[in-house]
């Protein structure tokens, strides 16, 4: 697991403080990518479905998903079910295979029982927590058994169509400022920026 811990490194890094719900992402996003046998996605080539939300501290999963299997919200190939749970949905856009994997609720109580959480829960940000405890959980989360930490659903095929990118830019007719292709409205002979349109969407 030499590889796949440098690969936890660097999520750390990238989300900016170690955590559980982190290292729980990152987890996940291997068991993903290793059942449909697929590797990290450079470009747009695997979709991801998480299912966390925006109200709870689970967010953090979503940098674990994300920097590990190269679905991200900048690229335009993950998006959220906001179900408030710790799952993911990956697919391979060529073929439509699908895999949900979940963290499940077994290192629950001695995740909410650590030095770290017990902080956390006082209101101390995280990368205030002395890196002794913040490495602990990782550790505990990093080192379970994928057997009792990691629930792999079986391969499906999941139902899309996919729609191509829409590529380039144009400075809106109204306002000058430059402005994706496929947020561009028509108003008369004019292509315009959606705030200059009066449009909604």
């Amino acid at each position: 697991m030499t590889g796949e811990r440098e690969i936890l490194n660097k999520a750390l890094e990238f989300h900016g403080h170690r955590c559980w719900a982190s290292v729980a992402g990152v987890r996940v996003g291997l068991a993903a990518l290793n059942k449909l046998g697929v590797k990290r996605s450079g470009g747009t080539q695997l979709y991801g479905i998480v299912e966390i939300g925006e109200d709870h501290g689970g967010m953090c999963f979503a940098d674990g998903i994300q920097y590990t299997t190269g679905c991200t919200f900048g690229k335009g190939n993950i998006r959220k079910n906001p179900l408030g749970k710790l799952g993911f949905t990956l697919i391979e856009k060529a073929t439509n295979r699908a895999v949900r994997v979940v963290f499940t609720a077994k290192l629950q109580p001695q995740i909410a029982a650590s030095a770290f959480m017990q902080k956390r829960s006082a209101g101390i940000s995280a990368d205030e927590i002395p890196e002794a405890e913040q490495l602990e959980l990782v550790d505990l989360v990093w080192n379970a058994p994928a057997e009792e930490t990691i629930k792999v659903g079986e391969i499906f095929q999941y139902d899309e169509r996919w729609v191509p990118e829409v590529m380039g830019f144009k400075p809106c007719d109204n306002c000058g400022e430059l402005t994706a292709l496929a947020y561009l409205r028509v108003v008369g002979q004019r292509h315009v920026c959606i705030p200059c349109s009066d449009y909604d969407r």
